[in-house]
């Protein structure tokens, strides 16, 4: 199990590691930085309103630049968390391989996962923002279809299946992958088993 290092986020995932029907393998809890939510820097827990307000000039550049390229001053832009979250990718398929991996994040983390794993654009993963808020505790869960694995002519989002439960339905229990030896080549473009991410 990994987790971004917010306190939210640890609470949770230790709250997972403790319930019932999970694999033991999910009782090994790592930190992971490369999870912690986006940085919003000096627009930190300001509303769209607020920032207009204190700093219009931001907001401007920002309504100029876009919301998915927009750096705020000491802070990150959707890009930025994509860049480390191919880094957390990599970190997955070279030590996790053929395992369940469960991980613990935050809103614009629990997104840009999703661009990537389910090879978006800019327009359709702000449009998903837009919807609407990643609920607290909901599940994204993907599943790694053996069936189109060797199939070059499927896309990422094909490979991987996507189920949400946003409503806090009890987790049920992930059968057991085949084999602890089942590897995929480190450029594969999916997780090599079911992976959660938990979105605090």
């Amino acid at each position: 199990m990994l987790s971004s290092p917010y306190l939210r986020a640890q609470s949770t995932a230790k709250a997972i590691g403790k319930a019932e029907g999970f694999s033991n393998s999910f009782s090994n809890l790592i930190i992971d930085e490369r999870l912690r939510e986006k940085e919003f820097g000096i627009l930190d827990r300001l509303t769209r309103l607020g920032i207009e307000q204190r700093h219009p000039e931001l907001a401007a550049s920002r309504q100029l630049v876009g919301k998915f390229y927009y750096r705020p001053p000491a802070g990150e832009s959707w890009c930025d968390v994509i860049l480390r979250l191919r880094s957390v990718l990599d970190t997955i398929s070279l030590h996790h391989g053929g395992k369940h991996v469960l991980i613990v994040a935050h809103q614009v983390v629990v997104l840009c996962m999703r661009y990537l794993l389910e090879n978006m654009d800019e327009k359709t993963i702000l449009a998903i923002d837009a919807e609407g808020d990643v609920a607290n505790c909901a599940v994204t869960e993907y599943v790694f279809d053996e069936k189109k694995e060797g199939d070059p002519s499927c896309s990422r989002s094909t490979i991987l299946s996507r189920r949400l439960n946003g409503k806090g339905h009890r987790l049920h229990p992930l059968p057991t992958p085949k084999s602890p030896h089942d590897e995929r080549p480190r450029d594969h473009p999916g997780f090599s088993a079911r992976s959660p991410v938990a979105g605090t």
